[in-house]
This record gives structure tokens, C-alpha cells and sequence, in this order.
């Protein structure tokens, strides 16, 4: 990099990265989204439930064959596996507790013993969906919400739901429904479509060719070793922040697309979904709003089905349970595993010393925001504003920190023809790739900084309880 002049950068960077990087992402996508258009329009023709159901697990077959060739058969096998424990289990009223361990024993027999590593992570995505929404599934029918076990093409319809077979989010079974009903087109819907694609492929472009050279080409700051490293890890932070974004943007598009995520409220119809908010990430009020945001339905699952059904074993046990089922449903992943479950600590422990600080200083100084008819006495004073501001920007710290992590694997400085090589399958994946001496090697650079503040602020928080 340090070859090249900032103009001569910018001049490389919008032809070897910004026209490939558009480029290709529409290859990559263009067959799975016309595809989410047909079955929109097959389902608004009024035909029989069935054939809704056929047509959408024809979709995703599809798709699933297109993206991961015969070893969809692994996904395949998955969703069998998942309503044959559902028919077993249909007069059991703990159906969901029986699905889950056999999930989670077919996903690590996956990850260790029935193929290799690379391939398997590839349907990673695929089969994290398949996963949660079979499980939430079965918790829906040990509550009441839904009241009986589904046939299996309404099953296998949910499951391979064309919108979200690749990219994800998750959708709950009512929500499903609600979409092969076929909703009329409109003008709000073609919209919501257009600007989630526009907002994924710039994110993608961010991702690819802006947040890897952060500094000092766009932004010119230099300094020693010590913070070098610093602004090498936010970099690479942003890059993997911005991929997530455009996965998410892009699945707002093809859950649109195909006739899911919206809203309805008496005979307005809002299409409304929204998978990440990237503002309450890069400028987050806490470490517990960016959990939040960084995956909204996934968040909603966890604490639907599984904090709320391991609170009775005490709030940061709980936490504890989510954190680490959502680092088994990403896989067997050193650094990721380490990552979520650093977040646990640092969530809880944020949360239950802004939840005294506020106490003591009966101040709107909470990890969310207090509403607008909370008892806090000082709610816009200027200190609290600062307090404020400086939880934000250690948020911002331990995301530099935990993000170190996630190497972006673009440099087409050393090989002109490196971006153009990249595809959206890889971008997904690049986030999985790492080992445990990787991440002790970068966090070692960093001096375990976010695990000493962490530590500190249990000390403060146990000094003032």
C-alpha cells in the first residue's frame, strides 16, 4: 500500500474495486431474486395453500442447488430431521427441548465428522435458518401459538421459504402464512425492495473497498505501533460491521421481494422489515444496543426462545445460555465463540453498572433509553449528556477491540486482480476464518484492553453496589 500515492489509490480503487465489486454482486444474486419475484407473483393468482407451499419449496430447492450445488443435501437432511422429531414428538409437550438437542448434536456430527470444515461452513447460513426457525417452530406449539403440527409440505414450505433459504432473517411460522396469503402489489412494496438492494450494495462496497484502507488513504492519520494497531483493528472492525449490514440488507430485499415483512395495522399495510440498524452499531449508546441492532430477528429469537426460557436460572446465567447458543448456532468457531462470549460479560456487566450509576445519580443514564415518562430526576443536564457520551464511545472501543478479530481479506495492492475475484459467498464466509492463535495474537497487540476495562468496570460496579 504504501506504494501508491492517495490519487493514484483512488484512481486503482474505482477500477479494480467499486465497478467489479457492483458487478458481481448482481451476478452472484440476480437468479435468487427473480426467483422471489415469481413466487410473489404466483401467490396474489389465489391458488389452493398446497401449491403456494410446492412452489416455495421449489424455489428454494432452486436456489439452495444454485448457491451450494449437491451439498444442499446436507441442508435437506437437516429439515427432514427436524420434522421427523416434530411427528414423533407431536403429543409431547416438550417438543422444542427434544428438537434442539437433536439440532445441535446434528450440526456438531456436521461441523466434526461428515464433511470438511470449508464446505460445511459454506451452508452455515442456511442451515443457522433452518435451525431457528424449526425450533422456534416447535416452542410456538409447546405455547399454544401455534395449534397443531404442520403437514409436511407446509412444513418444508416454511422451512425453505424462498425469501429467506440463503441470506436468512429469521420469520416466525404465523409470518410465513401471512405471506403465501399474497398480498397485493403496491408501489410501497416495489420500493422497500428498491432501496434495501441499493442500501446492501453500497454497504457491500463499503465492506470490499472502503473500510480496508480507512487509514490513512481516506482518512489521513499516522502515528507508532501502538496506535497503528489500533486504527488497523478498527478498520477491520468496520469492514466486518459493514458485511454484516449488507447480508442484512440484502435479505430485507428478498423477504420483501417475495411477499414477507410487513406489518398490518386495520387496512394499512406496512413493509416494514429491518434486519440491522447500522447507526445504533457505529454510533451505539451501549454494547447492549449493539447486540440488539446488529441483528434484530435473530435477537428477537434469542430472547423469545431462549433467554426467556433460561431466565428462571437467574439473569447473567441466562445471558450466559443465549450467548452461547448463538455461538453453537454459528458453529464451531474459536474466535466467534470468543467474541459472543466476551460480549455476555461486557453486556452484563455495562448494563448492571449504568443500572446503578443511574440509581445513585437518578439520571437517565441507562444502557437503553429511558422513555420519555421514566422517574429519573436529571434527565438532560449536561453531565448526564457526557456520561453518556463516554459509555458510547467505549462501546465503540470494545467494538474496535472484539472486531480485531475479523481480517478482511482484500488487498489489491498486491495483486490488481484480487477484488475481482471476490464474491458475495466469500465476502459471507471470510468472517468464519481464524484460530485460536489468531485471536490470542491480536488481542495480545491490543493488551487485552477491553478485558481489563470489562474488569474494571465489575470492580467500580462492586465497589458502589
Amino acid at each position: 500500500m504504501g506504494s501508491f500515492s492517495r490519487q493514484e489509490f483512488f484512481h486503482e480503487l474505482a477500477e479494480g474495486c467499486l465497478l467489479p465489486t457492483a458487478q458481481q454482486g448482481l451476478e452472484q444474486v440476480w437468479q435468487l431474486l427473480v426467483i422471489c419475484l415469481l413466487c410473489r407473483l404466483l401467490w396474489i393468482l389465489g391458488l389452493p395453500s398446497y401449491v403456494k407451499h410446492l412452489s416455495t419449496v421449489a424455489g428454494g430447492f432452486y436456489t439452495l442447488n444454485l448457491f451450494f450445488e449437491l451439498h444442499m443435501v446436507w441442508v435437506v437432511l437437516l429439515s427432514l430431521l427436524c420434522y421427523l422429531i416434530l411427528f414423533l414428538c407431536r403429543h409431547s409437550s416438550n417438543r422444542a427441548t427434544f428438537l434442539s438437542i437433536t439440532i445441535l448434536i446434528y450440526l456438531l456430527m456436521g461441523e466434526l465428522h461428515m464433511m470438511d470444515t470449508t464446505t460445511w461452513h459454506k451452508m452455515r447460513g442456511s442451515q443457522m435458518v433452518v435451525a431457528m426457525k424449526a425450533i422456534s417452530l416447535a416452542f410456538d406449539l409447546d405455547r399454544g401459538v401455534v395449534t397443531n403440527v404442520p403437514s409436511p409440505v407446509e412444513f418444508m414450505g416454511y422451512i425453505y421459504f424462498v425469501g429467506t433459504v440463503i441470506f436468512g432473517p429469521w420469520i416466525s411460522f404465523n409470518s410465513y402464512r401471512e405471506a403465501i396469503e399474497g398480498r397485493k402489489l403496491s408501489f410501497s412494496w416495489i420500493w422497500k425492495v428498491c432501496v434495501s438492494w441499493v442500501k446492501s450494495q453500497l454497504c457491500l462496497v463499503i465492506s470490499n473497498c472502503v473500510a480496508p484502507y480507512l487509514f490513512p488513504y481516506f482518512i489521513p492519520i499516522y502515528g507508532d505501533k501502538l496506535l497503528r494497531n489500533w486504527l488497523l483493528a478498527y478498520e477491520n472492525a468496520l469492514s466486518f460491521h459493514f458485511s454484516n449490514y449488507f447480508v442484512g440488507y440484502l435479505s430485507e430485499t428478498s423477504t420483501t421481494l417475495a411477499g414477507a415483512g410487513f406489518t398490518e395495522e386495520k387496512d394499512n399495510l406496512k413493509w416494514d422489515m429491518t434486519v440491522a440498524w447500522p447507526l445504533h452499531v457505529e454510533f451505539p449508546r451501549s454494547m447492549v444496543e449493539v447486540a440488539t441492532s446488529w441483528n434484530l430477528p435473530m435477537s428477537r429469537w434469542l430472547n423469545t426462545y431462549v433467554f426467556t426460557s433460561a431466565r428462571n436460572l437467574g439473569t447473567f446465567p441466562a445471558i450466559l445460555v443465549t450467548y452461547t447458543t448463538s455461538a453453537l448456532l454459528h458453529g464451531l468457531s474459536f474466535h466467534l465463540g470468543a467474541v459472543l462470549l466476551s460480549l455476555a460479560f461486557i453486556t452484563y456487566i455495562e448494563h448492571v453498572l449504568r443500572k446503578r450509576l443511574a440509581d445513585i445519580l437518578n439520571a437517565c443514564i441507562l444502557s437503553k433509553k429511558c422513555r420519555p415518562n421514566c422517574t429519573h430526576k436529571n434527565k438532560k443536564a449536561l453531565w448526564v449528556y457526557i456520561i453518556n457520551v463516554a459509555f458510547s464511545a467505549l462501546a465503540v472501543f470494545h467494538l474496535a477491540y472484539l472486531g480485531s478479530l475479523f481480517n478482511s481479506s482484500v488487498d489489491y495492492m498486491d495483486d490488481d486482480d484480487e477484488m475481482a475475484k471476490l464474491s458475495y459467498i466469500t465476502l459471507i464466509m471470510q468472517c468464519h476464518s481464524g484460530v485460536a492463535n489468531h485471536t490470542i495474537q491480536k488481542w495480545s497487540e491490543l493488551s487485552w484492553a477491553s478485558h481489563w476495562v470489562t474488569f474494571g468496570c465489575w470492580v467500580l460496579y462492586r465497589i458502589i453496589l
